[in-house]
């Protein structure tokens, strides 16, 4: 009988930049990649329409995490905002129920374009979420 694999579940996972584990994020969104096709219209043949796969394009990373005093974030946001572009390597790691890293994506040549503070809301006593669009160059996996 084969060895049983079960599924990861989608909220065991890290987000690293550049090697560093940035903070506990709640969500990672736009996480994918699409091939765009090109239609050709091959002459003689009538009964179909032949797809090329023309390029990928990959839609923007949207990353949400609790507000904290950390300000990496903020800070590698405002240096873009001001001119000073720096792109960086992104990791999307899945863990395992036990906490192992078993899985890997990285979002290559990443730069936040995009922030979103918290909605502060005096009746309410839910975490103030902060959210970061980052555009990248590519997925790879590990």
């Amino acid at each position: 009988m084969g060895q049983r694999h079960d599924p990861y579940l989608s909220n065991r996972f890290l987000v690293e930049i550049d090697g560093l584990i940035v903070g506990g994020f709640s969500e990672v969104t736009g996480f994918q990649s699409e091939l765009e096709m090109e239609e050709y219209q091959e002459g003689g043949v009538n009964h179909h329409v032949r797809r090329l796969p023309k390029g990928v394009k990959y839609p923007n990373l949207s990353l949400k995490h609790g507000i904290t005093d950390s300000n990496v974030l903020w800070k590698w946001y405002d240096d873009v905002r001001q001119g000073t572009i720096e792109r960086r390597t992104v990791n999307i790691i899945c863990l395992d129920s036990q906490g192992n890293r078993k899985l890997d994506w990285q979002c290559v040549n990443a730069y936040p374009i995009k922030w979103a503070g918290p909605d502060f809301v005096a009746q309410s006593n839910n975490v103030g979420i902060e959210s970061i669009e980052l555009t990248h160059e590519g997925i790879l996996r590990d």
